[in-house]
Order: structure tokens, then C-alpha cells, then sequence
């Protein structure tokens, strides 16, 4: 009698800790493996996004074989607290995931995150480099490497190392002759490889995640990489300077970058040195690009991509001199888009969907598609039926926020408000079907004041909620 009240507890617990996975007749039992590729800074400037300037094969050719996500948005645009939001599958709020130093472990110590979630299920789990912000965050990986031998900015070219030896600051970007193996990305993609190898052997199912750095700053890569563009090839983006109609807090000092040599402490960046850093972060995307490349050819070699789901995802995007910026800290879009793309068995290939998507839906999507219980404490929402029904809109609206600023994402409009002791004191509204670069600040004009109101009282009750 006490064994089978001991079963009913169990069943009940497990089943009101978890949300109910809606009946899919494409989705099978076979649990299926998850690589999960994390990539630092990257923005959709690909041409899977309609751009040209980047070369990007193997990002191009994962697209093929999946669904991407046109309108992908981070929920906070800061490493470590993109990364706490997505890995516990909960938003960040004014209390919770604001910096780069987030904590999974001291500001939610009792989430069941998705790391623990699939090893709960017999699940072998990998974290290889920068995946958390945080070493040792998540305590339940059954590994966690790091390459890390010296100084995380990774310099190889002489004279950064002399730099950094003498207690001076290098460069923002760096090609020198070297092999990809040189830089920790390289090795990164080296130690995947051998993990898929083993884990092909062990024959469990795995939740393998591999994060690169790059395009992180500095921009280093190597010089082949480099050499794919012409200096001469660089533009600089049309919205190079911050707009009249924008409210000041909407700027920054972008700080991060400030830190590297030949960079001023004030005002902004020359032209040249502008297009040597956009240089250098096209290069850095083409060499993370090739090393996923490496490990998604590994992941075929070995016969493991039928039944694996495949996510490769910006924590969030980067401002190359859009409003005269160059940071990841902002409400812009450019800083709040992501490139995101799934492949998995038995879903459309190189399809593109529409329907809105946030970073924080990626929890309940990885565990449907999967076939495993979701979590009743994630505040996303599974995008598989997008996945399997790409030319659908089913969802239109995205939060995001950064510091103070609160912003609404709904259809085509994008609103952000920053508020000051439950007062707000700045305003800022973009419609993008008329104007995609933000330049014309739509919340201080009259005639929009309607539109502001609908769109700022759906911002504070999504909050409130």
C-alpha cells in the first residue's frame, strides 16, 4: 500500500510540474538528441536574412535543413543575463537577469533549468565554452570545458600579447597568420568533435551545448578569414548618427569598446577605424561560421543528424554603428533581433516563418520537440507549431527590456518606454513598416498619441502579468 501511494505521488508530482505537451502526430517517442549552438554578438546580417555582406556557408546550409526565424528577438540585449533568461526559460524583469554578470544560481536557485531538466530524463549533458556567463552557474552539466589558457581575449598577434604583457590594452580586432585552432573558437569546435564522437559511442541520447565567442569583441580571427573582404568593400550603415527625435536615455557610451587601443575615451570613431572594426566583426562571423561548420559535418558524418535537433541562436545583436553606436546595450532593434534557426527531425527544411519568437520560447520548444514534459514554470511559448507551419503568423507581439526601459514588440511597431519610481519619463516609438532604421521617433508627435496609449497600456499589463 505505502509502495503504491509512493507511485501516485510521484506521478503527480511530475505531472503538475509540468505543462502538457499538445498532441502531435509528427512527433515520435525516440528521444532525440539536442546541439544547442550559442553564439556571442551575432546579429542577423546574413544572407539568410537578406544580406549580402557576410560570407556564411554553413550557417546558410543549417538554414536548409530547418526553419529560420525572421523575427527572432532577445529578451534582454546583456550576455550573462540572455543566457540566465534562456537556460531557466523565464523573462528578465526589474529585479532579475540585468547584467553581464547574471546568476542562474543566486538569483533563481530553484528553477529547474533546462540543463537539469534533460538530465532528469537520462540525458548526457555537455556545456563546451561560453555557454553560461557564469562558470560553474549551472551545477548539473555533466561536463563543463572551457579552453581558457590565458586571458579571455584570446590575442595571437604579437604585438596585442606585448600589450597586454605591459599592462596596456590591445587592439579591437587582430588577423594574424594563424590556423583556427589558434583561437579558443577553434578549439572549441575541436572538443565538440570529440565529445559527438563519444557520445556516438556511449549510444545515449545527449544535450550538447557549444558556445562560441566570436564575433565577441575584439574581433580577432585569422587571417584568411579576414582576407575574404576588401577594405574598400566596407560600408558604413546610413543611420550613423543618433536621432534628434530619440530620447537621450536611449543613448550610450558604449564602454565595452572603449576599453581597446586606438579608440577615444570620447565622441566618436573615424571613419577608418569605424570600417576596420566592421571589418573585423564580418571576419569573426565567417570564422565562427566555419568552425559551426566543422561540428555540424561531424554531426552528419557520424550519422547523429536524423535525430537531432539543432538550434543555433545570437544571444543578441550588435550595433555597428547604427545611431552612432557600437554596443549590444540598447532598446534598438538592432541590439534586440537575433538570428535563429531549428532543424529537427520531422519538420519543414529551408522554410522561413514570420510568427514572432523569443528567446525565452526556446525552453518549451527544445522539450516538445523532444517529446519530454514542459516545465509549468516557463514563461515562453513552444514554437513548434510555427516550426511546423512556417508560412503561419501565430504569434505578433515580443517583450524586451534594457535597464529601464521597458519595450513592447507588436507587429510592426516597436515601443519603449523607461519609467522612474512608476512615473514614465521617456517615450520611444518606431514603425518599421515605414521606417526599418529607426530614425523617426513617432511617440512625440500628436498624431500618434493614440497609438502610444493602446501600445503603452499592452506594455504595462504584459508586465504586470
Amino acid at each position: 500500500m505505502k509502495y503504491f501511494k509512493f507511485i501516485v505521488i510521484t506521478f503527480l508530482s511530475v505531472f503538475l510540474s509540468c505543462k502538457v505537451i499538445k498532441e502531435n502526430k509528427t512527433l515520435t517517442t525516440t528521444k532525440k538528441n539536442v546541439l544547442f549552438l550559442m553564439i556571442d554578438d551575432l546579429r542577423p546580417e546574413l544572407s539568410i536574412y537578406g544580406q549580402n555582406q557576410i560570407i556564411s556557408p554553413n550557417i546558410n546550409a543549417l538554414a536548409e535543413s530547418g526553419v529560420t526565424f525572421n523575427r527572432a528577438y532577445c529578451n534582454v540585449p546583456v550576455c550573462g543575463a540572455s543566457r540566465a533568461s534562456i537556460l531557466t526559460g523565464i523573462r528578465p524583469t526589474a529585479d532579475r537577469f540585468l547584467k553581464y554578470n547574471a546568476s542562474i544560481t543566486k538569483e533563481t536557485p530553484t528553477i529547474l533549468t533546462l540543463v537539469k531538466h534533460f538530465k532528469n530524463q537520462g540525458y548526457t549533458t555537455i556545456s563546451n565554452n561560453k555557454v553560461t556567463h557564469l562558470k560553474r552557474d549551472i551545477k548539473d552539466w555533466d561536463e563543463e570545458w572551457y579552453p581558457y589558457e590565458k586571458g579571455w581575449r584570446d590575442y595571437q598577434s604579437k604585438e596585442n600579447i606585448n600589450l597586454e604583457q605591459n599592462g596596456q590594452h590591445g587592439y579591437a580586432y587582430e588577423h594574424p597568420d594563424v590556423q583556427d585552432d589558434a583561437y579558443y573558437d577553434g578549439k572549441t569546435a575541436n572538443k565538440s568533435i570529440l565529445d559527438l564522437k563519444k557520445l556516438k559511442a556511449e549510444g545515449k541520447p545527449f544535450f550538447m551545448a557549444v558556445g562560441f565567442v566570436k564575433p565577441h569583441l575584439p574581433f580577432n580571427a585569422p587571417k584568411k578569414y579576414w582576407d575574404l573582404y576588401k577594405a574598400s568593400e566596407i560600408n558604413l550603415p546610413m543611420n550613423s548618427s543618433f536621432p534628434n527625435s530619440v530620447p537621450k536615455i536611449a543613448n550610450h557610451l558604449w564602454g565595452e569598446l572603449r576599453y581597446y587601443k586606438d579608440i577615444p575615451k570620447k565622441g566618436q570613431v573615424s571613419d577608418l577605424v569605424a570600417k576596420k572594426l566592421i571589418h573585423g566583426y564580418y571576419a569573426s562571423v565567417s570564422y565562427m561560421d566555419a568552425q559551426v561548420g566543422k561540428v555540424l559535418k561531424e554531426l552528419e558524418d557520424l550519422g547523429l543528424k536524423d535525430n537531432t535537433i539543432v538550434v543555433l541562436v545570437g544571444d543578441h545583436g550588435w550595433s555597428l554603428m547604427e545611431h552612432g553606436l557600437w554596443v549590444k546595450h540598447s532598446n534598438f532593434e538592432v541590439t534586440l533581433r537575433v538570428p535563429l534557426i531549428i532543424s529537427a527531425p520531422n519538420i519543414p527544411k529551408d522554410k522561413r516563418s514570420n510568427s514572432i519568437a523569443e528567446l525565452i520560447d526556446l525552453y518549451p520548444t527544445i522539450c516538445e520537440l523532444a517529446t519530454i514534459p514542459i516545465p509549468f514554470h516557463t514563461d515562453g511559448e513552444s514554437l513548434v507549431e510555427a516550426l511546423q507551419r512556417p508560412s503561419k503568423i501565430l504569434k505578433n507581439t515580443a517583450l524586451a527590456r534594457y535597464q529601464k526601459g521597458e519595450t513592447l514588440i507588436a507587429d510592426n511597431y516597436f515601443y519603449t518606454e523607461w519609467q522612474r519610481k512608476d512615473k514614465t519619463i521617456s517615450k520611444m516609438l518606431f514603425n518599421h513598416n515605414n521606417d526599418p532604421n529607426e530614425n523617426r521617433n513617432l511617440a512625440i508627435e500628436k498624431g500618434y498619441k493614440r497609438i502610444v496609449d493602446s501600445l503603452s497600456h499592452i506594455l504595462n499589463k504584459k508586465i504586470k502579468s
